[in-house]
């Protein structure tokens, strides 16, 4: 393991990790997910950018992107 960068390990070391609520409350599919992708660092709030790998970031923005085009449009006054 000497040869991977410390910064890499520590991003996938799962034991400072926890399953994201924002996408477990959103997303249908979440459980069928790899674990991986379901999980976000302990320090950081459930965001996008604090998801461990890349695809679980996209899953993540495709939710919020959805969310905010679902809502009811703004009407001028």
């Amino acid at each position: 393991m000497e040869h991977i960068d410390p910064a890499v390990i520590s991003r996938f070391d799962t034991r400072s990790s926890r399953p994201c609520e924002f996408c477990r409350e959103l997303d249908p599919e979440f459980h069928g997910r790899r674990p991986l992708d379901q999980m976000v660092a302990t320090t950081r709030k459930a965001i996008a950018s604090a998801h461990l790998t890349e695809d679980g970031y996209v899953r993540h923005r495709m939710l919020e992107l959805r969310r905010i085009t679902s809502r009811a449009p703004l009407t001028a006054a």
